[in-house]
């Protein structure tokens, strides 16, 4: 399949009139500065960008946007509506739920996702007669959807330092990081279009012991490893009282910071801690739309790209799903943080939800438009009045989800002027899902 691009997103920045030759799920050639549409082309007028990755999310906390607006509180008030959430999914609502969320993404022009997975067992942490039943829900739910996804199946063993899981909790743990990595390597997915890799929820929820099975699961796999870190103040005063080290510190202690590793949010890091991620290779995956909603605060971006770390977007809880917002959110924080503006270029925004975010999900292939490439193809209109007089260069910084009109995923047409070819009604679906688990708002 062709396609002629009035204007593409190409290492070099915006060009005009771009043919994009694909096949096999790969684009084949590139070229620019083609005059008309050849026939038999597909025709994507506007700004075709590449495929956008989210690198960080927690499927089933989409039911919950909107439903904690009226809740004064902080994250750990938060997190307790979404524990009652996590109680009530079996692997047929959470199927249903996560092809909705997969959906709404596709529509948005992301073309991989990073699920971080932690809701393994029934309640009570029983495993399901398949151990691997809301594993498979998840990748199910990401085929029908059209998107690739990398399964971060997540290790979680503890409520705390020293507490053991409790409540719902328990479904999140297999015991000890042995049990998980057992269940983990027996998973045989069913979509060729799905990654496994690994997880390790948080210092708190692996005691430091543990941890050295879970790096080297990784490790020795070559898939990639996520962590959350540093997300809340009261996470790291809890550590440093336990260990007498910060989060980041105890990682490193344990070699768990190395390339390959991506922790999330890295919000309040000491400085020390900015410098031991970017020596180590360590990326970090800012996802700043749920940080605002939860109040978790804004991470020093900045400070951690002039380390060395490669910034990637998630949009971790759902309460918007829009790359393009993700990525401004990171500029406007900086410049809230700072007073001065100017932090990251459009350039360098771009790839955060790019090139760079499928590296950091295990598809170095992808995130550009060249040949050899995954065939991720993003297209975005420019005809509306929010774009007059605006620079093709400066798109990013204006488009938002609802831009997107066309997405083709490893070559196949997924989005096609702005419908779901596979869930033709995403928002009906969603609906649905979400009242099933939580009533008619």
């Amino acid at each position: 399949m062709s396609y002629w691009c009035e204007r593409a997103w190409l290492p070099d920045g915006p060009t005009a009139n771009v043919l994009v030759e694909t096949s096999g799920g790969r684009i084949t050639r590139v070229t620019p500065g083609v005059g008309q549409c050849p026939p038999g082309a597909r025709r994507l007028d506007g700004l075709t960008l590449p495929g956008t990755a989210n690198a960080h999310s927690h499927a089933f906390h989409r039911a919950l946007r909107g439903r904690t607006a009226d809740q004064r509180g902080t994250f750990w008030t938060w997190r307790n509506r979404m524990y009652r959430l996590a109680h009530r999914l079996d692997p047929d609502s959470y199927h249903r739920l996560a092809r909705g969320v997969y959906a709404e993404m596709a529509l948005a022009g992301i073309t991989a996702v990073g699920e971080f997975h932690y809701l393994h067992h029934a309640p009570g942490g029983e495993s399901y007669a398949d151990p691997h039943a809301m594993s498979h829900a998840l990748v199910r739910a990401a085929g029908e959807a059209g998107v690739r996804l990398t399964l971060l199946d997540t290790c979680y063993l503890s409520g705390g330092f020293g507490p053991p899981v409790e409540g719902v909790q328990t479904r999140f743990s297999d015991g000890t990081a042995e049990g998980w990595a057992e269940r983990v390597r027996d998973f045989r997915p069913e979509y060729e279009g799905v990654l496994v890799g690994a997880a390790l929820h948080s210092v708190r929820a692996v005691p430091a012991e543990q941890m050295p099975v879970v790096r080297e699961f990784a490790h020795t796999g070559g898939v990639p490893l996520h962590l959350h870190l540093s997300e809340q103040r009261a996470e790291n005063d809890a550590c440093l009282a336990a260990t007498g080290r910060t989060p980041t510190q105890l990682l490193d202690e344990q070699g768990v910071l190395r390339p390959g590793t991506t922790a999330v949010h890295a919000t309040h890091l000491a400085p020390a801690d900015v410098v031991r991620l970017g020596r180590s290779g360590t990326g970090v995956c800012l996802c700043p739309t749920t940080e605002s909603d939860l109040a978790d605060g804004i991470g020093p971006a900045d400070e951690l790209a002039a380390a060395g770390c490669a910034l990637s977007l998630g949009s971790d809880g759902h309460s918007v799903v829009d790359p393009f917002e993700e990525a401004r959110a990171v500029e406007s924080g900086m410049r809230l943080r700072s007073e001065v503006r100017g932090h990251f270029s459009t350039a360098e925004l771009t790839a955060m939800t790019t090139s760079v975010g499928h590296r950091a999900l295990g598809w170095p292939d992808a995130g550009t438009v060249q040949a050899g490439e995954r065939a991720d193809l993003v297209t975005v209109s420019l005809d509306g009045a929010k774009f007059a007089g605006v620079p093709p260069s400066s798109a990013m910084l204006v488009a938002s989800a609802a831009d997107v009109r066309e997405v083709v995923v490893d070559g196949t047409p997924v989005v096609r002027d702005g419908v779901h070819l596979r869930v033709p009604d995403v928002a009906g679906e969603l609906r649905a899902s979400v009242e099933e688990l939580l009533g008619t708002p």
